[in-house]
């Protein structure tokens, strides 16, 4: 058996197998692999590589839709107060509209009778002439023929007083262009200028508004 081992020793000079030569080369190879400190960039960018956990994407997904629902907000307020002054504006208008037309009309019932009352005024200003030639003497056939017309007359007039129809006081006052027309003009000797000398025609308001200005000859 020595003889064996010899002539294997004598086979291999340097004494070792080759098996063994190879598993001892294999061994520290192997260690230095297990040993061996990853380089810091390999490292880094394998953390890079790595996803980030489930909560931090969480985060990032609730701060998006918060911000974006922050910017609708906004928008969608912006847009309400816009409507909210167009509806404002609008009903404000329909208020004055409303208004307006409520006004016209009480106007229009107020005065519904101005048209007609306007027409009956020159047939009061025929009458009234007519009754300036009568005279004195109520015996004659002219007082006579009058009297009818007279009678006339104050039923016309107290019917016209009866729906706020009146005669302007205007004789002796001063001129006043929102009731009165001048037509003609003279020197009046002791009397101030633009006063009221004689009425030609007279003025005439229905509930307070003038319905006819009255013509007048004024003082200069």
């Amino acid at each position: 058996m020595e003889e064996n081992i010899k002539t294997e020793e004598m086979a291999n000079p340097n004494g070792h197998n080759a098996s063994t030569e190879n598993i001892t080369k294999e061994q520290p190879k192997a260690q230095n692999e297990q040993t061996s400190p990853e380089p810091s960039s390999k490292k880094s960018a394998k953390a890079s590589n790595e996803e980030p956990p489930a909560e931090v994407k969480k985060e990032d997904k609730k701060g998006f839709f918060k911000k974006k629902d922050d910017e609708e907000k906004k928008k969608l307020q912006a847009e309400v107060a816009t409507l909210q002054d167009k509806y404002l504006r609008a009903n404000a208008e329909m208020q004055n509209m409303r208004r307006r037309m409520e006004e016209e009309k009480a106007n229009l019932l107020k005065y519904e009778g101005e048209d007609l009352i306007k027409k009956l005024l020159p047939i009061v200003d025929n009458f009234e002439r007519a009754i300036q030639m009568d005279d004195t003497n109520l015996e004659d056939e002219v007082s006579k023929f009058l009297s009818g017309f007279k009678m006339i007359y104050g039923n016309l007039s107290n019917t016209l007083q009866g729906y706020e129809v009146q005669a302007m006081d205007v004789l002796n006052q001063p001129f006043d262009p929102n009731t009165m027309e001048a037509v003609m003009a003279e020197e009046v000797e002791g009397m101030e200028p633009n006063i009221v000398v004689d009425v030609l025609q007279k003025g005439y308001t229905y509930k307070g508004k003038v319905i006819r200005h009255a013509m007048v000859k004024v003082s200069k």
